[in-house]
Protein backbone atom coordinates (compact mmCIF):
# COMPACT_ATOMS: atom_id res chain seq x y z
CA UNK A 1 0.00 0.00 0.00
CA UNK A 2 2.69 1.90 0.32
CA UNK A 3 4.54 1.72 -2.75
CA UNK A 4 0.83 1.76 -4.35
CA UNK A 5 0.53 5.50 -2.67
CA UNK A 6 4.24 6.76 -3.12
CA UNK A 7 3.71 5.86 -7.08
CA UNK A 8 0.40 7.82 -7.03
CA UNK A 9 2.20 10.77 -5.52
CA UNK A 10 4.80 10.69 -7.83
CA UNK A 11 2.08 10.55 -11.05
CA UNK A 12 0.60 13.31 -9.13
CA UNK A 13 3.57 15.01 -8.97
CA UNK A 14 4.85 13.90 -12.76
CA UNK A 15 1.41 14.81 -14.79
CA UNK A 16 2.05 18.72 -15.45
CA UNK A 17 5.72 18.24 -16.85
CA UNK A 18 4.26 15.06 -18.54
CA UNK A 19 1.53 16.94 -19.79
CA UNK A 20 3.73 20.15 -21.05
CA UNK A 21 6.44 17.41 -22.65
CA UNK A 22 3.15 16.44 -24.54
CA UNK A 23 1.87 19.60 -25.47
CA UNK A 24 5.23 20.61 -26.82
CA UNK A 25 5.18 18.26 -29.42
CA UNK A 26 1.83 19.11 -30.96
CA UNK A 27 0.70 21.60 -33.22
CA UNK A 28 -1.71 25.07 -32.51
CA UNK A 29 -4.76 22.77 -33.45
CA UNK A 30 -4.26 20.05 -31.32
CA UNK A 31 -3.06 21.64 -28.50
CA UNK A 32 -6.37 23.32 -28.33
CA UNK A 33 -8.35 20.05 -28.82
CA UNK A 34 -10.66 18.70 -26.28
CA UNK A 35 -10.24 16.51 -24.77
CA UNK A 36 -6.76 16.86 -24.39
CA UNK A 37 -4.50 15.06 -26.62
CA UNK A 38 -2.39 12.51 -24.18
CA UNK A 39 -0.62 11.10 -27.29
CA UNK A 40 3.02 12.40 -28.12
CA UNK A 41 2.71 14.56 -31.80
CA UNK A 42 5.57 15.30 -34.33
CA UNK A 43 6.18 18.42 -33.86
CA UNK A 44 8.31 18.84 -30.76
CA UNK A 45 11.77 20.37 -33.08
CA UNK A 46 9.78 22.63 -34.89
CA UNK A 47 7.74 24.22 -31.55
CA UNK A 48 11.67 24.31 -30.05
CA UNK A 49 12.83 25.78 -32.86
CA UNK A 50 10.20 28.19 -33.00
CA UNK A 51 10.45 29.06 -29.57
CA UNK A 52 14.43 29.57 -29.83
CA UNK A 53 13.61 32.16 -32.69
CA UNK A 54 11.27 34.04 -31.00
CA UNK A 55 12.59 35.65 -28.08
CA UNK A 56 16.05 34.80 -28.69
CA UNK A 57 16.25 32.34 -26.13
CA UNK A 58 20.17 31.72 -27.05
CA UNK A 59 20.76 35.02 -25.26
CA UNK A 60 18.55 34.47 -22.24
CA UNK A 61 20.19 30.86 -21.90
CA UNK A 62 23.43 32.26 -21.49
CA UNK A 63 22.50 35.28 -19.29
CA UNK A 64 20.70 33.12 -16.96
CA UNK A 65 23.68 30.48 -17.26
CA UNK A 66 26.80 33.09 -16.29
CA UNK A 67 23.80 35.13 -13.60
CA UNK A 68 23.39 31.38 -11.73
CA UNK A 69 26.99 29.82 -12.17
CA UNK A 70 28.63 32.84 -10.86
CA UNK A 71 26.16 34.07 -8.29
CA UNK A 72 26.34 30.03 -7.46
CA UNK A 73 29.61 29.93 -6.63
CA UNK A 74 30.44 33.06 -4.83
CA UNK A 75 27.32 32.40 -2.48
CA UNK A 76 29.50 29.18 -1.68
CA UNK A 77 32.74 30.89 -1.00
CA UNK A 78 31.09 33.92 0.99
CA UNK A 79 28.96 31.31 2.84
CA UNK A 80 32.29 29.14 3.24
CA UNK A 81 34.17 32.03 5.01
CA UNK A 82 31.79 33.37 7.07
CA UNK A 83 31.28 29.86 8.91
CA UNK A 84 34.77 29.47 9.41
CA UNK A 85 34.88 32.95 10.90
CA UNK A 86 31.71 31.96 13.15
CA UNK A 87 33.15 28.86 14.10
CA UNK A 88 36.97 28.96 14.78
CA UNK A 89 37.68 32.75 15.50
CA UNK A 90 36.26 34.69 18.69
CA UNK A 91 35.85 37.99 18.03
CA UNK A 92 33.97 41.21 19.20
CA UNK A 93 30.73 41.17 18.30
CA UNK A 94 29.82 37.12 17.10
CA UNK A 95 26.92 36.55 18.99
CA UNK A 96 25.02 39.34 17.65
CA UNK A 97 25.83 39.36 13.99
CA UNK A 98 25.03 35.74 13.76
CA UNK A 99 21.56 36.46 15.31
CA UNK A 100 21.14 39.46 12.85
CA UNK A 101 22.04 37.38 9.67
CA UNK A 102 19.82 35.26 10.52
CA UNK A 103 17.19 38.16 10.58
CA UNK A 104 17.82 38.88 7.04
CA UNK A 105 16.56 35.33 6.04
CA UNK A 106 12.91 36.79 7.45
CA UNK A 107 13.02 39.32 4.61
CA UNK A 108 11.66 38.29 0.99
CA UNK A 109 12.91 39.98 -1.78
CA UNK A 110 9.87 41.59 -2.24
CA UNK A 111 10.44 44.18 0.76
CA UNK A 112 13.65 44.28 0.16
CA UNK A 113 13.01 45.32 -3.73
CA UNK A 114 12.62 49.09 -3.08
CA UNK A 115 16.07 49.33 -1.15
CA UNK A 116 17.49 47.44 -3.60
CA UNK A 117 16.48 49.27 -6.94
CA UNK A 118 17.42 52.16 -5.49
CA UNK A 119 21.04 51.29 -4.37
CA UNK A 120 21.39 49.44 -7.73
CA UNK A 121 20.10 52.78 -9.58
CA UNK A 122 22.97 54.37 -7.12
CA UNK A 123 25.47 52.63 -8.63
CA UNK A 124 24.63 53.12 -12.41
CA UNK A 125 24.22 49.14 -12.51
CA UNK A 126 20.62 48.93 -13.90
CA UNK A 127 20.32 46.56 -16.61
CA UNK A 128 23.63 45.20 -16.13
CA UNK A 129 25.29 41.75 -14.75
CA UNK A 130 25.95 43.61 -11.50
CA UNK A 131 22.68 44.10 -10.68
CA UNK A 132 21.52 40.53 -11.49
CA UNK A 133 24.56 39.02 -9.41
CA UNK A 134 25.15 41.20 -6.70
CA UNK A 135 22.27 41.76 -4.48
CA UNK A 136 21.62 37.97 -4.44
CA UNK A 137 25.82 37.08 -3.14
CA UNK A 138 25.30 36.76 0.28
CA UNK A 139 23.69 33.42 1.29
CA UNK A 140 22.15 33.12 5.08
CA UNK A 141 21.20 29.79 4.43
CA UNK A 142 24.53 28.97 3.04
CA UNK A 143 26.24 30.51 6.46
CA UNK A 144 23.72 28.19 8.50
CA UNK A 145 24.61 25.05 6.49
CA UNK A 146 28.27 25.71 7.06
CA UNK A 147 27.98 26.83 10.09
CA UNK A 148 26.62 23.46 11.81
CA UNK A 149 28.95 21.18 9.95
CA UNK A 150 31.79 23.05 11.18
CA UNK A 151 30.59 22.69 14.54
CA UNK A 152 30.42 19.35 14.15
CA UNK A 153 34.27 19.03 12.84
CA UNK A 154 36.47 17.87 16.22
CA UNK A 155 37.94 20.87 18.16
CA UNK A 156 41.14 18.08 17.81
CA UNK A 157 41.30 18.69 14.61
CA UNK A 158 42.56 22.05 14.41
CA UNK A 159 44.27 22.41 17.86
CA UNK A 160 46.89 19.72 16.13
CA UNK A 161 46.94 21.80 12.80
CA UNK A 162 47.66 24.83 14.64
CA UNK A 163 50.16 22.56 16.34
CA UNK A 164 51.74 21.58 13.03
CA UNK A 165 52.42 25.19 11.92
CA UNK A 166 49.15 25.34 9.71
CA UNK A 167 48.03 28.78 9.08
CA UNK A 168 44.49 29.03 9.41
CA UNK A 169 43.67 29.84 5.47
CA UNK A 170 45.53 26.59 4.66
CA UNK A 171 43.37 24.59 7.22
CA UNK A 172 40.45 26.15 5.91
CA UNK A 173 41.48 25.09 2.52
CA UNK A 174 42.91 21.77 2.72
CA UNK A 175 40.83 20.21 5.82
CA UNK A 176 37.39 22.07 5.83
CA UNK A 177 36.45 22.82 1.97
CA UNK A 178 37.58 19.18 1.15
CA UNK A 179 35.36 17.10 4.13
CA UNK A 180 32.50 20.07 3.06
CA UNK A 181 32.16 18.68 -0.41
CA UNK A 182 28.74 17.16 -0.12
CA UNK A 183 27.49 20.35 1.60
CA UNK A 184 29.03 22.54 -1.00
CA UNK A 185 27.24 20.48 -4.12
CA UNK A 186 24.07 20.38 -2.00
CA UNK A 187 23.88 24.64 -2.02
CA UNK A 188 25.25 24.34 -5.40
CA UNK A 189 21.80 22.24 -6.92
CA UNK A 190 19.72 24.80 -4.22
CA UNK A 191 21.39 28.33 -4.93
CA UNK A 192 21.03 27.45 -8.90
CA UNK A 193 17.58 26.35 -9.02
CA UNK A 194 16.60 29.15 -7.01
CA UNK A 195 18.51 31.88 -9.57
CA UNK A 196 18.04 30.22 -12.75
CA UNK A 197 14.27 30.60 -11.52
CA UNK A 198 14.53 34.44 -10.52
CA UNK A 199 11.37 36.72 -12.81
CA UNK A 200 10.94 39.36 -10.47
CA UNK A 201 13.62 40.88 -10.09
CA UNK A 202 15.21 40.68 -13.71
CA UNK A 203 11.94 42.28 -14.86
CA UNK A 204 12.83 45.16 -12.59
CA UNK A 205 16.11 45.51 -12.65
CA UNK A 206 16.53 45.06 -17.27
CA UNK A 207 15.77 47.27 -19.49
CA UNK A 208 16.85 45.52 -23.06
CA UNK A 209 16.25 42.66 -24.59
CA UNK A 210 19.74 41.83 -24.73
CA UNK A 211 19.84 41.41 -20.59
CA UNK A 212 16.68 39.17 -20.43
CA UNK A 213 16.96 35.84 -18.79
CA UNK A 214 14.93 33.10 -19.29
CA UNK A 215 11.86 33.23 -16.88
CA UNK A 216 11.62 36.66 -19.11
CA UNK A 217 11.69 34.62 -22.29
CA UNK A 218 8.88 32.72 -21.36
CA UNK A 219 6.52 35.55 -20.65
CA UNK A 220 7.32 36.68 -23.70
CA UNK A 221 6.49 33.59 -25.13
CA UNK A 222 2.87 34.00 -23.63
CA UNK A 223 2.42 37.57 -25.28
CA UNK A 224 2.18 35.98 -28.47
CA UNK A 225 0.79 37.88 -31.64
CA UNK A 226 -1.96 35.19 -31.82
CA UNK A 227 -5.28 35.88 -30.50
CA UNK A 228 -5.02 32.54 -28.19
CA UNK A 229 -1.32 31.47 -26.96
CA UNK A 230 0.56 29.52 -28.75
CA UNK A 231 0.17 26.59 -26.29
CA UNK A 232 2.08 24.44 -28.33
CA UNK A 233 5.42 27.12 -28.46
CA UNK A 234 5.25 28.33 -25.00
CA UNK A 235 5.48 24.60 -23.81
CA UNK A 236 8.94 24.06 -25.84
CA UNK A 237 10.14 26.95 -23.94
CA UNK A 238 9.28 25.86 -20.99
CA UNK A 239 11.16 21.87 -21.48
CA UNK A 240 13.95 24.17 -22.92
CA UNK A 241 13.83 26.14 -19.76
CA UNK A 242 14.14 23.34 -17.57
CA UNK A 243 17.07 21.39 -19.13
CA UNK A 244 20.36 23.36 -16.98
CA UNK A 245 18.23 22.91 -13.90
CA UNK A 246 17.43 19.29 -14.37
CA UNK A 247 21.23 18.51 -15.56
CA UNK A 248 22.43 20.08 -12.47
CA UNK A 249 20.25 18.22 -10.25
CA UNK A 250 20.88 15.13 -12.14
CA UNK A 251 24.44 15.62 -11.57
CA UNK A 252 25.09 16.44 -8.13
CA UNK A 253 22.04 14.19 -7.56
CA UNK A 254 24.08 11.80 -5.00
CA UNK A 255 25.69 14.54 -3.38
CA UNK A 256 22.51 16.84 -2.57
CA UNK A 257 20.43 13.70 -1.00
CA UNK A 258 23.61 13.37 0.76
CA UNK A 259 23.99 17.00 2.05
CA UNK A 260 20.16 17.16 2.53
CA UNK A 261 20.07 14.19 4.69
CA UNK A 262 23.46 14.95 6.70
CA UNK A 263 21.60 18.27 7.58
CA UNK A 264 18.56 16.41 8.69
CA UNK A 265 20.46 14.33 11.02
CA UNK A 266 22.06 16.94 12.86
Amino acid sequence: MIHILLILLVAVIAFPVIYALITSTLTFQQAYSYPPRLIPGNQLWTNITQAWERVNFGRLFFNSTVISVVVSFVKIVLALLAAFAYTHFRFRGRSILFPMTMVTQMLPLPVRILPTYHLMASFHWINSYYALMFPFFASTTGILLFRQFFMTVPRDLSDAARVDGTTPMRYFLQILVPISKTNIAALFVIEFIFIWSQYLWPLIVTTTADMRVVQIGLKMLLASEQIAPEWNVIMAGTIIAMLPPLVVLIAFRKSFAEGIAMQSEK
